[in-house]
């Protein structure tokens, strides 16, 4: 059992100018988790649900420093005076980016390092690997290069890593923020089967439509609080309208709803010729001999992990320097270098775009217009970051914040950019209602400015709310490139799969 008796935190970060500051966290959580019981934690970005899962793994307070209050205690042991080795024997940890928490290159010595760490006979580990496999069909992932796997099959690869070290209680943070649908129901699969072990599961995540047949409780925090509780029963009828006015993502996907009415369309085209490209290994890459799609429009470009997605806007972007395609903009043809300096990208793993000391320097650091003063620049700035509930943040180190906070950072960088097309990998990964909906808002705003905008995404959310085109991907080529409107809907819904129907 797992106990949380008036537990207050907040974090020790410093602000740009080196201050220490107090930030974020939880207060006054009283909460009892039974053994075997399923519970999902879910609210706005830095609400406190990934600090609720740091507590019970033992990361805070023994490596997140802080502030703290209060006891959580695990089958009547005080976390905090558990030594992590010992907490890691019972607690199991999926983190939002596999990768933070990776080892090891080779995709076996990783399924087997947690075990390995505590003490396990080999042989026991090495048959375990292999039930682990049979029982998740993963042997096609073993023993291959952890750099090589797409974000779906890393994910697979942590959960087989705890399916092995086979601890009480697992705990996940945001899984399935950077999976397609066909990922999300393999994980599915995975939680299903540890409820049914009896597991205590703990899943920290916005994206409920997944969870809503396995949840026996789902807790909804704002502000470092638990405001509401939702029991089993209430889980699953209550509609997609109620989840809306409660702040959260949908626990349904069939009964979400769509507006045609702002869908216009460019006289103006866009066409890629001889968008062909492959990566050393001669099997992943795209070959796109000719595709059009309507300018100052949002297109959504879907397909499964591995797809060609990120592949196709990053030589969009003019990122890949070996690459001979061009892009017809209008009359203007645009090689290499000249995408370069009309497209911007925010890539799916913002850490690898956030450079400076301040979230303002970063959305500054975009603006390149000239003619602005640094005042004027800093104006602009923070007015594009109060757009994106970011002032308050202007002054903090971006590597301090939420994953959700960070994604929004770099939409605010490539906002300030003012660059003609605007691609966006993957834009709402880690982010809530209310910051999903800022971003749909944001996506509109620059297509009404002229902008053509490509989306990589698997939320059918974003999608439903704000583009008007969808160019689906599979194994590098355009299976189907058509406008949203309503004889259109089924075709999109039938990609996300039965619970979207």
């Amino acid at each position: 059992m797992i106990e949380f008796k008036n537990v207050s935190y907040s974090y020790n970060v410093v602000d740009a100018d080196g201050n220490a500051v107090d930030k974020g966290g939880v207060s006054n959580i009283n909460l009892t988790i039974a053994d075997g019981e399923f519970v999902v934690l879910t609210g706005g970005s830095g609400c406190g649900k990934t600090t609720i899962t740091r507590m019970i793994n033992g990361l805070i307070p023994q490596y997140y420093k802080g502030t703290m209050d209060g006891t959580v205690e695990l089958d009547g042991k005080d976390i905090s005076e558990t030594p992590i080795y010992e907490i890691a024997k019972h607690v199991g940890s999926v983190f939002q980016n596999p990768r933070s928490q990776f080892f090891n290159v080779n995709t076996t010595d990783e399924i087997a390092f947690a075990s390995e760490n505590q003490r396990r006979v080999p042989l026991e580990i090495k048959s375990s690997i292999r039930e682990t496999a049979s029982s998740m069909s993963i042997e096609r992932l073993l023993n291959r290069n952890i750099f090589e796997l797409s974000g779906g099959e890393k994910q697979i690869i942590a959960c087989a890593g705890i399916n092995v070290l086979s601890p009480d209680i697992v705990v996940l943070d945001e899984p399935s923020s950077n999976l397609d649908f066909y990922a999300i129901e393999r994980l599915k699969e995975i939680l299903q089967d540890w409820k049914a072990q009896g597991k205590t599961i703990i899943v920290a995540e916005h994206r409920l439509f997944f969870l809503r047949e396995l949840a026996d409780r789902l807790l909804i925090m704002q502000n470092g609080e638990i405001i509401h509780e939702l029991n089993k029963e209430r889980i699953s009828t209550i509609s997609s309208a109620e989840t809306e006015k409660l702040g959260i993502r949908p626990l349904r996907l069939d009964d979400l709803q769509t507006d045609f009415q702002h869908r216009e369309q460019s006289d103006i085209t866009i066409t890629l010729e001889n968008f062909c490209f492959s990566y050393s290994d001669g099997e992943h890459g795209i070959d796109i001999p000719e595709l059009e799609v309507p300018s100052n429009s949002v297109i959504a470009v879907i397909g499964h992990n591995g797809a060609g997605k990120s592949t196709l806007v990053r030589n969009i972007c003019g990122l890949e320097k070996k690459f001979k395609g061009v892009m017809r903009y209008g009359k203007k043809t645009l090689k290499n270098k000249e995408r370069l300096h009309n497209c911007y990208m925010i890539m799916q793993d913002v850490n690898h775009q956030l450079f400076t000391e301040s979230v303002k320097d970063e959305a500054v650091l975009s603006i390149t217009d000239a003619s602005l003063s640094e005042e004027e620049k800093e104006k602009k700035a923070l007015d594009i970051l109060s757009q994106l509930d970011l002032y308050e943040y202007a002054d903090i180190h971006p590597m301090a914040l939420s994953g959700g906070q960070k994604q929004r950072v770099a939409i605010a960088s490539g906002l300030a950019s003012e660059k003609g097309v605007m691609i966006f990998d993957e834009p709402t990964s880690g982010l809530d209602l209310s910051h999903m909906k800022q971003v749909s808002d944001e996506l509109i705003k620059l297509r009404k400015l002229g902008k053509t905008v490509f989306v990589v995404t698997h939320d059918l959310e974003l999608i439903l709310s704000c583009c008007d085109r969808v160019v689906h991907l599979e194994k590098g080529a355009v299976m189907e490139n058509y406008d949203i409107c309503e004889s259109n809907i089924l075709k999109l819904k039938a990609f996300f799969g039965k619970e979207a129907m």
